[in-house]
Formats: structure tokens, sequence, C-alpha cells
């Protein structure tokens, strides 16, 4: 049995993290910076409504679709190799998007932007763990992706506006430039390479097969979040369902597969991955509801609304941060439940957001939730990419990000509908007799449509409305934080059960490390095994 202690990381490894974490935050601004941008861009591109749709939602259509063939792509041809190969198209891409022309032109640049960022997320994360051999480095690199993935996101409206005040909408793309060619200067110098020795090619079909089947389903789901139960939201989940199904059945009999179905064999893999699911699911139906309070109950600007929701983006970084601190003397599946435990906590308290302390109790909620949860992402994700074998954490770190993705159409469709439907239910009551139809049926199928038929009121009449409708708004948003409560406490339950045997002081009960190698099978960006130890990197074993 080899005891011998996996080599810390030093100086270049760190340095090479920050080198990592660029593309990490532009990819997930690039999901939420555009929101801001919608009206001007709208003025002078002149999109239709479905063209509207597709330019905010085929960027993250792709990245989910080609997240799974990347990660295997990645394993294949190597890791850095892809993620300088993504980036550069990525700022190519950011370019093309920056001076389209039309609203088709956008939306096909969105949609390279969108196979772009597919290589860098399961790029970085794969490269991380072939950069930190030790279980506790590699938990605080984790949490550190993970926190800048999570202020990508936060900060991308808000620097989205920022820009918007001085320069014309594609400016929001450009940022992107600068990054990914610190990237490419960067990279190769500080990042190692690593593929999978002896890895075949790529299936050909199962390529299309995976990207259909998750585009079909995350669009079905999304659809059925967005318009109710319909014909088309049926048929798109069940294509995606009956095409996985082929993927799935390919997999088992290719000598070289996109997915190794083995890695689900492994508990601490599958536990981990469902956690993590389950809690994006978990969180996406409530805040789904909790940013139309902010501008439609309380009536806050959208700027204004993204600066209310920093708090909890603040506390579930720290919450992120303190797990690897936490894991030191802490099994990984307690410092989980007692997250949980928490998160549940807050969603509880926003089941009694009511009346002029709305704002105060929903935000205080709301920055509890996202605390307790922290930890899970961080942990659960240090746990899937630590239980895959060497050769195959791209396409676990593709998997990992994959479920994220359908946690989160999931939790809208399923969570949200719960919530739409309990407010058609209430609004019925609250809509006044004498409104014309179409008006009354638009009040009571949304609080914005409500809110729009209010502004074509007499006074009286309008706020009658709004008074009834923003009461039933609230009571489904009370719906939806009961029932994030509850998942979140059955996942306290499964994470008790599945994953309390992982150690203390590791993130996951990994397989063992191997030094990243080059395509000859030779570790690239470290020395040979004769060259002597006191010519290595002096800081390897220093600690942040």
């Amino acid at each position: 049995m080899n005891t011998t202690a996996p080599e810390r990381a030093g100086r270049r490894e760190w340095t090479g993290l920050a080198v990592l974490v660029l593309p990490t935050l532009l990819v997930s601004m690039d999901l939420t910076v555009l929101h801001l941008a919608v009206p001007v861009l709208s003025a002078d591109l002149r999109p239709t409504g479905t063209q509207l749709l597709w330019i905010t939602d085929i960027y993250g259509f792709l990245i989910a679709g080609c997240l799974i063939t990347m990660g295997a792509l990645g394993d294949r041809i190597g890791r850095r190799r892809l993620l300088l190969t993504g980036g550069a198209a990525f700022g190519v891409a950011s370019v093309l998007a920056a001076l389209s022309t039309s609203a088709e032109v956008l939306v096909v640049t969105r949609g390279l932007l969108g196979v772009a960022g597919a290589t860098l997320m399961p790029s970085t994360l794969s490269l991380i763990r072939h950069m930190f051999h030790d279980p506790a480095q590699r938990t605080f690199a984790i949490s550190t992706w993970m926190t800048t993935f999570m202020v990508g996101g936060a900060i991308g409206p808000l620097v989205g506006g920022a820009l918007l005040e001085r320069f014309w909408w594609g400016s929001v793309f450009l940022l992107a430039v600068p990054v990914m060619l610190l990237l490419l200067v960067l990279g190769p110098v500080l990042l190692p390479e690593y593929r999978a020795p002896g890895a075949g090619r790529i299936d050909v079909l199962s390529v299309p097969l995976s990207l259909v089947a998750v585009l079909t389903v995350v669009y079905g789901i999304k659809r059925l979040a967005e318009h109710g139960a319909d014909g088309i939201a049926a048929v798109a989940v069940l294509v995606g369902l009956a095409v996985g199904a082929l993927f799935l059945r390919r997999q088992r009999v290719l000598d070289d597969p996109l997915i190794d179905l083995r890695l689900f064999s492994e508990r601490t893999f599958s536990a981990a991955l469902s956690t993590q699911t389950l809690g994006v699911f978990a969180m996406a139906g409530t805040q789904f509801f909790i940013n139309q309070y902010l501008q439609l109950v309380e009536g806050l600007s959208p700027l204004e609304a993204g600066l209310w929701t920093l708090p909890s983006t603040v506390s579930g970084i720290v919450g992120a941060m303190l797990a690897p601190v936490v894991v030191r003397t802490l099994r990984p599946a307690y410092t989980m439940a007692v997250g949980l435990v928490l998160a549940a906590l807050g969603f509880a308290t926003m089941t009694q957001v009511d009346g002029d302390a709305g704002l105060a109790v929903l935000v205080t909620g709301f920055v509890v939730s996202s605390f307790g949860l922290g930890p899970t992402m961080t942990l659960t994700t240090d746990m899937i990419i630590g239980s895959a074998p060497p050769e195959r954490a791209g396409a676990a770190s593709a998997v990992s990000e994959t479920g994220s993705e359908f946690g989160l159409a999931m939790g809208l469709a399923v969570i949200g509908s719960v919530g739409t439907a309990v407010y058609r239910a209430d609004a019925a009551d609250a809509v006044p007799d004498g409104l014309p139809a179409d008006a009354a049926e638009a009040a009571r199928d949304t609080l914005g449509g409500a809110v729009d038929v209010a502004g074509r009121l007499p006074a009286e009449q309008a706020a009658r409305l709004l008074e009834g409708t923003r009461d039933a708004f609230t009571g489904a948003l009370h719906t939806t934080a009961f029932l994030s409560c509850v998942v979140t406490l059955g996942l306290v339950v499964l994470v008790m059960t599945t994953l309390r045997r992982v150690p203390v002081g590791a993130g996951a009960q990994g397989h063992g490390e191997a030094p990243p190698e080059d395509g000859e099978g030779r570790p690239e960006n470290t020395p040979r095994e004769d060259t002597p130890r006191e010519n290595k990197d002096s800081a390897h074993g220093s600690r942040p």
C-alpha cells in the first residue's frame, strides 16, 4: 500500500490558480451581464420576441449541451490545450458579439460564446485536480474556483450597468478580450498539461446524442417553467429522455465512452452529484421569486434589486471559503449537514416575509440560506472531482456542471411552477370586477402582468389590484421557500447517510493521484524523476 503523502502545491500552482479563475469569472458573468442591456439592445437591433429570448438563452443552453463533449475532449487532447483554444475562441466570439449588426448575428455569436464557454469550465476544474494533489489544498482551490463563479454571476448586471452608463451595449462583451489575452500569455507558462494516457478517439455518434439529449430536456423544462405544461414542452422532454437513453446505452458498449458510466458506481461520486444538483434545485426556484418580489412588490429598479442581492452573494462566498477550514477538523458530511440546516432555516425565514418588514426579512433569509449552501457546493464539487480517476477528471467536471444546469432548470420548472400555480389561484380573487377579459387574464397570469394592467387603471382600482395581486405573490413566495426548506432538510438526511464516512481533512476519498502528464506520459512543467529535490520549486509545501 502506498502511504507516501501527496506532493503539496507551491508558488507556481497557486499563481496558476489565479490564471484559472479568470475564465471562470467571465463565463459566469456572461450568463447575467446582458440583463440590463436588453432594453438598449432591443432599441438598436429591434429583435422579435423570439429572437430576444434566443439572444438571452442560447448562451446557457449551448454551455449545458456541450459540457459533456468538451470534458471528454479535454481528457483526450489535453486540458490546457482545450482551455487555451476555448479561451481564444471566447475572445473572438466576444468581439463578434459586440459588433453584431442584427439580431440574427447576435444569436449566432452568443451561440459561439456558449460553445467556447463549455470548453472553459471542465478544463479549469480538471486542471485544478492535477495541480493540487494534496486533498486539503485541492479543497481550498475548488472553494476559490466556486467563489469566483458566484462573484461573476453576481457582478454581471452591475458591471453591465456601469458600462452602459458610458458605452454602447456591445461593450459588455468586450470585457472578455483583455482577460482572454492574459490567459493566452500566462497559461502556457503557469499551467501544466495533462491528457489521459491511452485515450481513444471521441465517438462521433455520442457527441450529437449527448447534445440533443441535454438541449431538448433543458429547453423543455425551461419552457414548462415559463409557459406551463404544453405540448411543445412535453415533446421536448420526452425526445430528450429518449435520446438520452440511447446515449447511455451506447456508452455501455463503447471501449472508450464519452462518459464512463462506472463513475456512477462510485458511491461518493453519485451521492455528491445528487446533493449538488438538488442543492441548486432548492435555491433556483425560490431565487426566481425573490428577484421578482424585489422589483414587483418592493418596487425596486433592476439595479437596486441587484444591489439588495449582493449580501446573499457575499454570505455564499464566506460559506464556500470557510468549508476548507472547517473540514480540517470536522468530517465533510457534518460540515455540509450543519450548512444545510442553516440553509433550511434561511428558507423558513422567507416564509415569514410580509408587510413593511418584508424586505429586511427576505434579505436576511436569503443571506442565511446562501451561507448555508456555500459549503455544500464547494465540498460536493471537490468530492465529484476527487472520487473520479485522474484520466476521467475532465468528464467528471463536465458531469458536475451538467448536473448543476439540470438542477437550475428543474428548480425553475418544479418549484417555480408550484409558486406560479399558487399565485394564479389566489390572484383570481384579487382581480377587481369590471376589468376587460384580456386585462383580467393578464393580471391573474403573472404579477408583472398585473402591474402593467394597473398602470392603465384609475388610481383607486389600480391600488386594489396591486394590493391583492402582491399579497397573492407573497403567498407564492412563502410556498416556494417552504418547498426549498423541505428539499434542503431532505439533503441533510442524504448527506448523513451516504457521505458520513468521507474522512476529516479531505474533501473526497479520491483515487490515487498522478502528476500531470504531457502527450508522452512525462510530467510537464515538473522536473524529471532524476532531478534533485533541491532544484524543485522551493515554495512547495506552502499554504495560503
